[in-house]
């Protein structure tokens, strides 16, 4: 069995903002090394341009793309038994899988693409059904097996490379008058050290002489032998072991499976290759990688010994914005700045929420609390999360400690806060070129209040000329989206940073008068203009939730 070193995925939300990939890319920096164990960053959506900047400001690369979290064929141990060639002989392929305790053996390529399949039933049926004394030949049967196989010697003939392909095999129990009437051309031919035998197949054309108990070949044997192209080859067997075993000299491949081969891929999902498995009686399933290469089998036994995947949860504790699959796998930690979401878990977990502006000023805490320190291309990540989550400290999420974080790793990054702000919202804010959904996407997060489900969308930007101008074509995908994928009510914030106020775009049943009073402004043409309203978490969704719940 191969055992996979268990890493660790730290993981933001779904549409991640800048805080939800920094945060995932320190604090699995910090996570490997306090604990030596692997931790990788991982993202489950498109990272939008204000973060892309970032991370090529800083030098660092963009976590790798997840979609899934389900448990995956790799996760579980593998048996790595090893390919083996078409022409390994049937006795050879026996032994193999005595010694490895395996059923089945794949018989590869040379470059390891899988050609085929065979299971001790298929040897064992082999061997009692054979019954043609021809399909040595028909099987194309090396003779370096046959050699091998009756554990014999060669006396005569040079049999590299070479194949016994035409003719039967006979044993030579007669005296040489009857021998020429059935002994044709091709034939192998099995006796014993009778000088007249010997060379009456030889003369009647035989390609193969066995010969038993081994017995000693003349010189004159072997030079007639060899004038006649005949291969020589001496057993220590009697002739009726030596008739037993030599069908076994067959290579594997002319017996192997090679059609309708239930195979899995390294990354396929164990919940879809499950029922497969069911519903078929292989007792094992050859394994793939990504390039088609054969890599080992699983059976049904592996799936009871699986591990999930292991994952940490920063930014978010919601179950509609974390990955996929995310209740499939094993939740160690949590590491938020946001309402408590209801996240079940299988075990109990180290959760850290506090009511900070930005998660990365967690991470910044606990870097600070474990005296690790935060190189300077982390520290600049993780000070441009905080400026982008609070708005440059205008958001009212904002508290001293997201403050002094963001001032502290601004010193250690090199980097002055206001110039990485205007930095950071300039190349976030270039929108025209892109379609209204994935605007609205660039951003966007679910939230279910008792019986509701919101979608919620946010835009910051120091330009009203570039805002209005994406409110205009917003609108319309609103209305159009509003109901669909169980969405109740859809909502949309056009931040201004420099003035500190939000048009709040809004489609759906009932969200015209859920805004109205749950900020005592009035809406018209779907859109309504909230001062002081610039946070999502803090503002908008408090006060939406507290007017559902009344």
């Amino acid at each position: 069995m191969t055992t996979h070193e268990k890493k660790v995925l730290v993981i933001g939300h779904k549409n991640p903002d800048t805080d939800s990939i920094c945060s995932a890319i320190a604090y699995a920096w910090l996570k490997e090394q306090r604990t030596g164990k692997k931790h990788v960053p991982r993202c489950c959506g498109e990272i939008n341009a204000e973060t892309a900047y970032v991370l090529k400001r800083f030098g660092v690369p963009a976590p790798d793309y997840i979609e899934y979290v389900g448990t995956q064929v790799k996760d579980i141990d593998i048996r790595e038994t090893a390919g083996v060639d078409r022409d390994m002989s049937l006795k050879r392929a026996w032994l193999m899988m005595q010694d490895s305790h395996v059923v089945t053996l794949c018989i590869t390529d040379a470059e390891g693409h899988l050609d085929g399949l065979i299971t001790i039933s298929d040897i064992a049926k082999a061997a009692m059904e054979l019954s043609d004394s021809g399909i040595l030949s028909a099987a194309a049967t090396p003779y370096a097996n046959i050699l091998d196989t009756l554990d014999g010697t060669l006396v005569e003939g040079d049999i590299e490379g070479l194949r016994y392909t035409e003719g039967k095999v006979l044993i030579a129990a007669a005296n040489p008058d009857l021998m020429e009437d059935y002994i044709k051309p091709g034939d192998l031919v099995i006796l014993g050290n009778r000088y007249e035998s010997q060379l009456c197949a030889i003369e009647m054309g035989a390609t193969c002489l066995v010969v038993c108990e081994g017995a000693k070949v003349s010189m004159t044997i072997r030079r007639l032998a060899e004038e006649h192209g005949c291969v020589i080859i001496s057993s220590p067997h009697d002739a009726f072991t030596v008739a037993r075993l030599i069908d076994l000299s067959m290579p594997i491949g002319y017996f192997m499976t090679t059609d309708n081969l239930i195979t899995f891929r390294t990354d396929d999902y164990i919940d879809s290759i499950r029922d497969v498995m069911a519903k078929r009686r292989n007792r094992d399933f050859p394994i793939l990688d990504h390039k088609g290469i054969y890599r080992g089998t699983i059976s049904r036994r592996n799936l009871m010994d699986m591990s999930r995947k292991q994952v940490i949860l920063v930014d978010h504790n919601e179950p509609a914005q974390a990955v996929d699959g995310v209740e499939e796998a094993d939740i160690l930690e949590i590491i938020d700045h946001h309402r408590i979401g209801g996240m079940y878990t299988f075990q109990p977990v180290y959760f850290r929420n506090e009511p900070l502006g930005c998660t990365s000023t967690l991470v910044y805490l606990m870097y600070r609390e474990q005296n690790v320190e935060i190189p300077k291309d982390f520290a600049g990540l993780l000070c441009a999360a905080i400026l982008s989550d609070t708005l440059a400290f205008h958001s009212p999420t904002c508290t001293e400690i997201d403050r002094n974080a963001a001032l502290t790793l601004a010193a250690i990054a090199g980097v002055d806060t206001e110039e990485l702000a205007g930095a950071m919202f300039a190349a976030g804010s270039h929108l025209a070129e892109r379609t209204p959904e994935e605007i609205f996407y660039q951003d966007y997060k679910k939230f279910k209040i008792g019986s509701i489900t919101l979608g919620v969308g946010q835009i910051n930007s120091m330009s009203a000329e570039e805002l209005a101008g994406i409110e205009e074509r917003l609108k319309p995908f609103l209305v159009e989206m509003a109901g669909k994928s169980g969405i109740n009510m859809l909502f949309f914030m056009l931040t201004n940073i420099t003035s500190e106020t939000s048009r709040v775009l809004f489609a759906g049943d009932g969200a015209k008068d859920l805004l109205e009073e749950a900020f005592a402004v009035k809406a018209e043409d779907n859109v309504c203009v909230v001062p002081k309203l610039v946070s999502r978490k803090k503002q908008l969704i408090p006060g939406i939730s507290a007017m559902l719940q009344n």
